[in-house]
């Protein structure tokens, strides 16, 4: 199956097993902290969103609307505390400071929805996006 991608190309779309996480497919299947460093450090913006939650939702449809464009890696229920224990060691933080939806701007942890969007209505959020890369406009 095809579906159309940027600038109208067509690109190949898998379907990914729903018994394996994500994030861990995503990865190649190993979903290891080095490969989920490597593509937090690699990307301009990445969400890590729990699957079908409505927060998640709304940062994605943001971070679209403002044309950036991000990764966004959906994390299974019952994969969720070791994902977050991942992204709290790449963030260097303490236990307990990252929270889905986790949002990474410039390869550090920028927040989750109460900063993305304090920051969006501040007028803050395109300038920050345009530093790290994620938008070019």
């Amino acid at each position: 199956m095809w579906k159309l991608g940027a600038m109208n190309q067509a690109i190949p779309y898998r379907s990914i097993d729903t018994k394996q996480s994500l994030v861990s497919a995503a990865f190649g299947g190993s979903g290891s902290w080095r490969d989920v460093s490597a593509s937090v450090s690699e990307s301009a913006a990445i969400v890590f969103a729990r699957r079908g939650c409505c927060m998640s939702h709304v940062v994605k449809r943001l971070l679209l609307g403002l044309g950036a464009n991000p990764a966004v890696y959906e994390v299974e229920e019952d994969e969720e505390s070791g994902v977050v224990e991942e992204l709290e060691a790449i963030a260097q933080l303490g236990k307990g400071k990252v929270e889905l939806p986790a949002v990474f701007i410039g390869g550090a942890l920028f927040g989750g929805l109460e900063r993305v969007m304090a920051t969006h209505i501040s007028g803050d959020l395109v300038p920050i996006l345009k530093q790290a890369g994620a938008l070019w406009l």
